[in-house]
């Protein structure tokens, strides 16, 4: 079943967004629905998601690549308004199979997004994707992010890559002075970080999961 017409998901994910007063157009929703579509069903590139996640993708994958979405409309707006940060380079280390740069390129269509990976296979996947999805603010680099040439970034994200502390050590130097470090973990994973004033702590939960999760920022000062 397409995600187009998977009513249950769907209500899941609009049910996150509500609950943290974001509100996407239909026209943005229906590209997530269709890379989620794309994640799911295209098997050229080998196999993208296990069959148990891609029955939840709305509700697990598309809601957590959304995260840094939803903080930066709630937390970060009042200090730079969509409009300027117009042109913002964003570059996404280790993207995989587009989670969370895609659905995020989708919602920020302003910002030049940057997906980094170095797999043979999920780069021709997501150059695919990108395609499909008429993305001109998307792209992809296939190489290691240490050497991808990516400097004076605006923001650098990942999801589930390494400790804070590697992925941290990665992104530091690319970051522009007051650029932002994103990273979406579970929140066992941070618990140590708590007390570190250097980080902030978002902590959310996702429809219909047993464990909390964390959005974990941190500035180049």
């Amino acid at each position: 079943m397409s995600y187009r017409d998977n009513i249950d998901q769907q209500k899941l994910l609009a049910a996150f967004l509500a609950e943290h007063d974001v509100q996407l157009s239909e026209e943005t929703l229906g590209k997530l629905y269709d890379f989620a579509d794309l994640v799911v069903e295209t098997k050229q590139f080998g196999n993208l998601i296990s069959a148990k996640d891609s029955e939840k993708f709305l509700s697990r994958h598309i809601a957590d690549s959304l995260v840094p979405y939803i903080y930066i409309v709630k937390e970060m707006d009042a200090l730079a308004p969509a409009e300027l940060r117009r042109d913002d380079r964003w570059a996404d280390m280790g993207a995989g199979a587009g989670c969370p740069v895609f659905p995020l390129a989708i919602a920020m269509p302003e910002i030049q997004f940057y997906a980094v990976e170095p797999r043979h296979m999920r780069v021709e996947f997501m150059n695919f994707v990108k395609e499909k999805l008429h993305l001109t603010n998307m792209t992809v680099v296939g190489k290691r992010f240490e050497t991808s040439g990516l400097t004076d970034l605006d923001f650098i994200s990942c999801r589930a890559l390494s400790t804070f502390e590697n992925d941290w050590e990665r992104a530091e130097h690319a970051l522009k002075k007051g650029g932002r470090f994103l990273t979406l973990k579970s929140l066992n994973s941070i618990s140590h970080l708590e007390n570190d004033p250097a980080v902030n702590i978002w902590k959310y939960s996702l429809p219909n999961e047993e464990q909390d999760y964390a959005l974990v920022t941190r500035g180049n000062r």
